[in-house]
């Protein structure tokens, strides 16, 4: 499914990251199913072979490059539809434990199987991150909480800051075009302060990776409940 290893080595090598081929066969196994289960289970738009290795493998992996992720981390991927970015990272961090977190189950029989195939340990939630948020069992438990584009960052901020210890780090992963001080406030309430901004591009696409330190507890009241969060923004 992927293209030759020579050239995804190569591609990686262009970010300064290394490519094992163990990594590339479970990256193949990866994609063709990706591909496969998208047929019957809306996952992706992008299932070009050469897309997939840089819009999808790539893109994820450079969330280790900017947001530093500690050694043995807890690392909750929220929203996590196919597994991106928390899977292929985990490929080339084994040290990491993940959580992977979603509202639609037909995702998380997804990633249960693809996790099974990939030999990875993971841990799934099927549930709404303003629900999982709340509960004490992942209340400030995780060091990482990550999320790629699945809202703007004000909603984000308010779903995913409560799931962070204090000290932790919340990382989104954005496109270029969104407003990022749009979520300040949210950030603040939610206990956070962004520290950096990284602008970089995959394959033509102008992508932004924004880091946000957790500060201070987040208050019990947040995350709203949906109803509240779409009715109106922090």
């Amino acid at each position: 499914m992927l293209p030759e290893y020579d050239f995804c080595k190569q591609s990686f090598e262009m970010f300064h990251l290394e490519l094992s081929e163990d990594i590339y066969k479970k990256l193949d196994i990866y994609a063709d199913f990706l591909v496969e289960y998208n047929k019957n289970v809306n996952l992706t738009a992008i299932t070009e072979p050469v897309e997939i290795l840089y819009k999808h493998f790539i893109d994820s992996v450079l969330i280790d490059k900017y947001a530093e992720i500690p050694e043995n981390a807890s690392l909750i991927d929220v929203g996590t539809g196919a597994g991106f970015p928390s899977v292929p990272l985990k490929l080339f961090r084994p040290d990491i434990k993940i959580t992977l977190l979603d509202s639609l189950n037909k995702r998380i029989t997804f990633l249960q199987i693809l996790c099974e195939k990939l030999s990875i340990e993971a841990e799934f939630i099927h549930d709404r991150a303003e629900i999982t948020g709340k509960k004490p069992d992942y209340r400030e438990k995780f060091d990482i909480s990550c999320a790629r584009a699945v809202a703007n960052m004000s909603v984000l901020s308010e779903i995913c800051l409560p799931f962070v210890r204090v000290g932790g780090v919340f990382v989104a992963m954005k496109g270029l075009t969104e407003n990022i001080s749009d979520g300040n406030n949210a950030i603040q309430l939610s206990g956070g302060k962004i520290t950096d901004e990284f602008i970089y591009d995959v394959a033509g696409d102008n992508r932004k990776i924004v880091t946000v330190k957790k500060i201070s507890h987040t208050p019990t009241k947040y995350p709203r409940n949906s109803g509240q969060i779409k009715k109106k923004s922090l």
